[in-house]
């Protein structure tokens, strides 16, 4: 009987799951949809009961597509950043504040100004931004005291998924790291910045490495997700530096651009590196520091990507989500490169690097009465890229300087996109034969964390590349043209954007008044 070990990635539209054997061929996937509430401007939340049922479904498709293979193992990654805020019986007190939300957007100044924004970057590895957990908390304090004071336990999202799968409470330093109230260089939470925002430790779980097993499946558990008791759970990390692994990237010759809700370009680092302009984010990866083993990585978040292209499929096109985005890349792939003119800034939820502003907002540019479906298409499809082209920028600022990209997300699997990548960046880009790869990333740490393997060796055995899609030189010139473009457009348009933004929160009411924060016990 085959040995299978399961990668759950709590993404932010979806949970993916795959089964995988023990040389990392996937044997079942599965998969489920969940939406983001926004019940206020500017509000991003989830529903953990909602990933939790999302998570049942996924698994046992997962599980019924592997057929007769063990499951000996379960690795998580999942979202970064965002906070869920658990009470008494185990029980979620509010929705989950998730990593696109922007409500603490003045909480980030004041605690960027108590603390110094170099000092901050200089523990934290990041600025602070809307939606990390540390400005989610000192929100919740001011804004919904009465859950915070009900908070027993704060936890990241994919942490509140082997909460209940288990009954363990652990987190990673991936994850914590992303909270922005850990210590990078240390790997562990930070006492001075948890100070800062006076959030009792007693709050935070246990830091454990990301293959070291966090607890097993409980009898409940096993009865919701159909399989057996008592299989052990590694702790897992974030979807970012699982991602990494899951692609094989384990040195700093090759980046990673993850094309998902969001995008990140991410190159791995053997030492913690902040970048103390506060452009790109120096965080925790899911190794342990060990020679030729990198335990940091560096990255640049751009906080639209997928996000864009499912816009425009519900709102705009209004097109049924199955084969919706082959028939938008089908169109796209007519409109002629720069889209006749017509571009587009992807700002819809604010941006993160290099521009770190959450008050950021899209536009199209250009547009005529000539421009058709397939330009529109193109158009956001050119300008996610050029977004992440800006994030590429900030690392290679700070030094990084990788000779080829491989892709991975849901943008990976269309080859127009990828010829895009290559000819935008101007370097050859590798498609992987799996392309949800935080989700084998997931795998791939139960498997080397329960079996005793070395993870490093074990991500170079499993990744499987496709041939190159190699950059075309004329249309690499012609691109660089158009982003220049892109990159003066960015403060005119985002000055007028924040003008709109003010006019229309004062338009929508009277805004939250901020209670004085109290300190616990």
């Amino acid at each position: 009987m085959t040995d299978a070990f399961l990668g759950i990635d709590l993404g932010t539209s979806a949970v993916k799951v795959l089964a995988v054997d023990s040389e990392g061929a996937v044997l079942g996937t599965g998969s489920a949809e969940y939406p983001i509430l926004r019940p206020h401007p500017g509000w991003a939340e989830q529903d953990p009961d909602v990933w939790w049922n999302a998570t049942i479904a996924a698994v046992q498709q997962a599980v019924g597509w592997s057929g007769t293979a063990q499951i000996r193992g379960v690795g998580f990654s999942g979202q970064m950043h965002g906070a869920v805020f658990v009470g008494e019986h185990d029980r979620p007190l509010a929705p989950a504040i998730i990593w696109a939300d922007q409500r603490s957007a003045r909480q980030v100044g004041e605690i960027t100004t108590k603390v110094g924004r170099e000092h901050l970057i200089g523990i934290a590895g990041s600025p602070l931004a809307t939606g990390f957990m540390a400005a989610t908390a000192v929100w919740m304090q001011e804004e919904q005291s009465s859950v915070w004071w009900r908070t027993k336990r704060m936890l990241s999202p994919k942490d509140e998924l082997r909460r209940r799968m288990t009954g363990a409470v652990a987190t990673d330093p991936g994850d914590g790291s992303a909270s922005l109230l850990f210590d990078g260089r240390w790997r562990n939470w930070s006492p001075e910045l948890l100070d800062a925002v006076e959030t009792p430790s007693i709050l935070l779980p246990p830091v454990k490495p990301s293959g070291a097993i966090a607890g097993e499946i409980t009898a409940a558990a096993s009865e919701a997700l159909g399989v057996a008791a008592g299989i052990p759970v590694v702790t897992g990390t974030g979807d970012a530096p699982s991602a990494l692994l899951g692609a094989g990237i384990v040195d700093a010759t090759t980046m990673l651009l993850s094309l998902s809700t969001g995008a990140q370009v991410m190159v791995p680092d053997e030492a913690f590196h902040p970048d103390l302009a506060g452009r790109t984010h120096a965080f925790c990866s899911a190794l342990e520091p060990a020679p030729g083993q990198p335990g940091w990585y560096q990255m640049g978040a751009t906080l639209v990507a997928g996000m864009a292209m499912r816009w425009l499929r519900d709102e705009m096109l209004q097109l049924p989500a199955t084969g919706a985005y082959e028939r938008m890349t089908s169109a796209a792939a007519k409109a002629p490169l720069g889209a006749r003119g017509l571009l587009f800034l992807p700002y819809l939820a604010g941006e993160r690097s290099p521009h770190m502003d959450p008050g950021a907002r899209g536009a199209f540019l250009g547009l005529a009465a000539h421009h058709e479906q397939s330009d529109i298409v193109r158009a956001v499809m050119e300008g996610i890229t050029f977004a992440c082209r800006d994030a590429f920028a900030a690392l290679q600022d700070a030094g990084a300087s990788p000779e080829r990209i491989v892709m991975a997300g849901g943008g990976s699997r269309s080859p127009l996109w990828r010829q895009m990548v290559a000819d935008i960046f101007g370097l050859p880009v590798y498609a992987l034969a799996t392309t949800d790869q935080s989700a084998m990333g997931a795998a791939l740490l139960a498997a080397t964390g329960i079996n005793g393997l070395n993870p490093v060796e074990t991500a170079q055995r499993w990744a499987r590349y496709g041939s190159p899609t190699e950059p075309n030189s004329a249309r690499h010139g012609q691109y660089n043209e158009i982003h220049e473009i892109f990159r003066e457009a960015f403060a005119p348009v985002v000055g007028i954007s924040h003008r709109l933004g003010d006019w229309y929160a004062d338009s929508t009411g009277p805004r939250l008044v901020p209670r004085p924060i109290r300190k616990r016990g």
